[in-house]
C-alpha cells in the first residue's frame, strides 16, 4: 500500500459518518412529521365544518341601529356646538355695551 492510498483511506474513514447519526434522528423525525401533518389535516377539517353563528342577522341589525343612533347623536352635538358659538357671539357683541368705561366712574 502506498502513502497516497493510506492517506485517502484515513480521509474516507474520517468523513464517513456512523449509521447512528442518520438512523436515530430519522426514528424520531419521521413520526414527528406524520403527527404534525395529521394534526394539520384535522385542523383544516375542523375549520371547514365550522359554521357562522346563527344569530348573525340579529347582530347585523343591532349594529345598524347603533350606527344610526350614533349618527343622530353626532348631529345633535353639532347643533349644540352651533348654539354655543351663536350664544358666545351674541355675548361678545353685547359685552362692550354693558361695561361702563373708566371715564364714567
Amino acid at each position: 500500500m502506498s502513502i497516497a492510498q493510506i492517506a485517502t483511506a484515513n480521509i474516507d474513514a474520517r468523513l464517513r459518518m456512523p449509521p447512528e447519526v442518520i438512523i436515530v434522528p430519522a426514528i424520531f423525525a419521521i413520526p414527528a412529521f406524520v403527527l404534525i401533518f395529521r394534526m394539520l389535516i384535522k385542523h383544516k377539517e375542523k375549520m371547514a365544518n365550522v359554521s357562522p353563528p346563527a344569530d348573525l342577522r340579529a347582530i347585523d341589525e343591532r349594529l345598524t341601529r347603533m350606527e344610526q343612533s350614533i349618527d343622530a347623536m353626532a348631529i345633535e352635538m353639532e347643533r349644540v356646538g352651533e348654539g354655543q358659538r351663536f350664544v358666545t357671539k351674541l355675548l361678545a357683541e353685547r359685552a362692550p355695551e354693558r361695561l361702563p368705561s373708566a371715564s364714567d366712574r
